[in-house]
């Protein structure tokens, strides 16, 4: 079996949902939001996990520019990987325009409005969660 063919239950549902418009985050009776899979929240510990819904945009809270990736991502470089806030929760991600093509530092800001959504990288061909600017 390939890395291709391997499905991670919890995070490849999680990206089916982004990319078919409904993406979620898992909440506590409390307020505190974590990404699947979960059963406990890890804020305070509460078990009564619902899924509501990911906000369509976020913002750029922090990223950096990668010019020497890991190897699963060689053929990408440069590319920006930022800390998007989306309220309740935070996401971690590759920006990239609409076009799926990779930004650089000089297209991103901390406040920037972006949307998620799910690529494809040019190395290995894996599904992963991008930022598109709004």
């Amino acid at each position: 079996m390939t890395d291709a063919d391997y499905h991670d239950e919890g995070y490849d549902d999680w990206l089916d949902a982004v990319e078919d418009g409904d993406g979620f985050y898992l909440e506590c009776e409390n307020g505190h939001g974590s990404l699947p899979p979960r059963r406990v929240c890890p804020d305070c510990g509460a078990t009564d996990l619902a899924e509501a819904p990911l906000p369509d945009a976020g913002e750029v809270a922090t990223f950096t520019e990668i010019a020497v990736a890991p190897p699963s991502f060689e053929d990408e470089t440069p590319y920006v990987t930022a800390v998007v806030d989306f309220g309740p929760v935070r996401l971690t991600g590759q920006v990239r325009d609409a076009d799926g093509a990779e930004l650089v530092g000089d297209d991103v800001a901390v406040g920037m409005t972006v949307a998620p959504a799910v690529g494809e990288t040019q190395t290995t061909g894996e599904r992963v969660l991008v930022f598109e600017p709004r």
